[in-house]
């Protein structure tokens, strides 16, 4: 997957993020839920129970305003009625007769008594729906259930405020919500400390896998002594088989690497044997071809007969040894360790380079100061002739081939540059695997074992360095990098030289 399509998916989600989201929004819906209905339940019970006290009130008030009572009269006036008798806070009345205009009046929370406006009573007569108790909104008063009717020749329009009912939502919404809120916190809480609980097998498992592919296990003998805890690792649980299932896995893999360690070991010393072993006969054709070739009387079908055995005891001697050397190198041994002055060995190779290829361009770019490290000398001028013999072959004459060493840190680094035409990038990942052959880009003028760079490669592995390759078309570099070490006193510096 690449990271375009990651960051278009979004943030990835650990399963405990996961899990409590689906959770917590799970029980958030069902409160939600339920404070809606409660509060919808809540409401209308409250809001029948105003309407039964305000029809309760009208039956009243058309006692009170009957014959003889207030409604009758020359002047029926609402703000008086209310005056006259004490009424509750937020009761309303508006009354319109035959004789006298509209009025209407309400008693405020402190019980005094104000006049509705003409605007606010024109307001309400256009809200009503008919004589059934009915919501509406006064402007600047609030909101009310009213009911109207007759009574003697006047219409009366009762009302009871409902601020009460809307306190009493307001209230248990907003206790429904600090209970919920309350409530989710330590839901969250107990549902992070149960998933932890329970994920924690599974951490165990990621941490042992963690810690297991930190093991470099290409080669050499590896052991892997990392396994989940035991009581991470219950069969009884779903988590738990997972890591005894990963306990398995590491059995097996463990068990595969010893047989694999063995098995290279075999075959090590089988090499460094036979190749130990064939050097005495290779060694008696050859001793016994050139013998043969100082005889005077051979025939010239004789002679070159003799020729190739000795050409190819010579070839198979060279493959031979460096087999055996590779033997050696992968058990440590076969190296003399002293000081090297890599400056003075980047000279001495270029000059031994220089007339095995006349018709390449030669260059040396050192520093004044000599880069010395730990290591052994004749390997090492082999590596870098072994570089510089492959910049010779498979490179075209008049191809520049410079060596450079220089101090990079606590590192001592040398690189082997050409312009020449590159290594094939297909080949350029196993260019340093035995047996491995450069890409055809390069002409190939001799043979070869095709061991030279994995040769190269074990050497610098041995002085605890690497050797890497940067290969395109006109810019081929080979880079070594290995410890160095502070240079003696009586180490001479070697000037920076250049030559063609």
């Amino acid at each position: 997957m690449t990271e375009t399509t990651a960051s278009r998916r979004g943030p990835a989600w650990t399963l405990q993020t996961r899990l409590m989201v689906t959770v917590i929004g799970i029980v958030s819906a069902i409160l939600v839920v339920v404070a809606v209905a409660t509060s919808a339940i809540l409401g209308q019970v409250l809001e029948s129970r105003l309407s039964e006290q305000l029809s309760s009130t009208m039956e009243r008030v058309k006692v009170a305003g009957g014959p003889g009572g207030a409604f009758e009269g020359p002047d029926v006036n609402a703000k008086a009625i209310l005056e006259s008798s004490p009424q509750q806070a937020g009761f309303l009345l508006v009354v319109e007769s035959r004789l006298t205009p509209a009025s209407g009046a309400y008693v405020e929370d402190d019980l005094t008594v104000t006049a509705l406006t003409d605007e606010q009573i024109r307001s309400l007569a256009e809200d009503l729906e008919g004589r059934g108790p009915t919501t509406v909104e006064i402007d600047g008063v609030g909101s009310y259930v009213v009911l109207a009717d007759g009574i003697a020749n006047t219409v009366a329009v009762v009302g009871l405020a409902r601020t009460e009912v809307e306190q009493t939502i307001g209230r248990m919404l907003t206790t429904i919500g600090l209970l919920t809120a309350g409530g989710l916190l330590v839901l969250a809480a107990a549902t992070a400390l149960v998933i932890r609980v329970g994920l924690r097998p599974l951490r165990a498992v990621a941490d042992t896998a963690t810690r297991v592919a930190s093991v470099p296990m290409d080669q050499g003998a590896v052991s892997i002594s990392e396994r989940v805890p035991a009581e991470q690792a219950d069969a009884r649980t779903e988590i738990g088989q997972v890591g005894a299932a990963l306990n398995t896995l590491l059995d097996h893999v463990d068990a595969s690497l010893d047989a694999r360690q063995r098995n290279e070991e075999r075959m090590r010393r089988f090499v460094a044997d036979a190749s130990h072993e064939l050097r005495t006969p290779l060694a008696s054709i050859r001793g016994y071809s050139e013998l043969s070739l100082r005889d005077t009387t051979l025939s010239d079908n004789s002679e070159s007969a003799l020729q190739r055995i000795q050409a190819q005891s010579i070839r198979m001697t060279r493959l031979v040894e460096d087999l055996l050397l590779l033997a050696r190198l992968d058990e440590g041994q076969d190296l003399v360790y002293g000081a090297v002055d890599l400056t003075q060995l980047a000279l001495e190779a270029v000059g031994d380079a220089r007339p095995a290829g006349p018709d390449h361009i030669w260059r040396v770019d050192v520093a004044d100061e000599p880069v010395v490290i730990a290591g052994d000398a004749s390997r090492l001028h082999q590596v870098v002739a072994n570089l510089l013999a492959n910049a010779r072959t498979h490179t075209p004459a008049g191809t520049e081939v410079t060596v450079s060493v220089f101090a990079d840190g606590p590192d001592a680094v040398l690189t082997v540059h050409d312009d020449g035409p590159g290594v094939d990038p297909a080949v350029q990942a196993e260019l340093f695997e035995r047996f491995a052959r450069a890409d055809r880009s390069r002409a190939r003028q001799t043979g070869g074992t095709g061991l030279g760079l994995s040769i190269a490669k074990a050497i610098v592995t041995a002085h605890r360095g690497t050797i890497e390759v940067d290969s395109r078309p006109g810019d081929t570099t080979f880079t070594l990098r290995m410890p160095a070490r502070p240079h003696a006193p009586s180490v001479t510096a070697v000037p920076a030289a250049e030559s063609a």
